[in-house]
């Protein structure tokens, strides 16, 4: 009798354990929003937020047509464009060297803030660089226009010179 009630003791709590894993593991179908997922829906969604001087976040496509052509042996691939910002790489030979980015920083003013500092100059432009790979200007106060190198052979002279292909002027008069 008693080795039977030990047995039905383990297996009513197996049963209960069995139940409360199953319970704990399903139960719960809203999955709860992780830092990363916050971070992707905040990159896709529309950005309607202002500055100060009330202006829109522009849409990525806004900025394709001031990104430097292809040619003379440099071919350029878009590769994202979302709300506030336009990518494409630029490649050499089918080798990728470098990525080139225009960010509408109108949502994000902290971007722009690292350029009041600078003493370097890049066609007329206050520069900055992040790291010794990349070099980024500030066109009207607004729009970073960067370049990353992706191959050691593209040098922060190429970056300069690349940054300066770029249809500034036009960029500058973007509202």
């Amino acid at each position: 009798m008693i080795i039977k009630k030990q047995r039905t003791s383990a297996t009513i709590i197996s049963v209960a354990l069995t139940l409360l894993l199953f319970v704990t593991a399903c139960g719960g179908s809203s999955k709860q929003a992780s830092r990363w997922d916050s971070a992707q829906r905040q990159s896709t969604e529309q950005v309607n937020t202002s500055r100060s001087s009330g202006a829109q976040v522009l849409p990525g496509s806004a900025f394709n047509r001031f990104f430097p052509p292809s040619g003379n042996g440099f071919e350029r691939v878009y590769t994202q464009e979302k709300q506030g910002s336009a990518l494409a790489k630029l490649k050499q030979g089918g080798k990728e060297i470098a990525v080139l980015s225009i960010t509408d920083t109108a949502n994000n003013p902290k971007a722009a803030e690292k350029f009041q500092n600078s003493t370097k100059k890049v066609a007329g432009y206050p520069a900055y660089s992040l790291t010794q790979k990349d070099t980024a200007i500030l066109v009207a106060d607004r729009f970073q226009v960067k370049i990353q190198s992706r191959d050691d052979s593209f040098t922060e002279g190429d970056r300069e010179a690349w940054l300066q292909k770029f249809n500034l002027n036009g960029l500058a008069g973007l509202k």
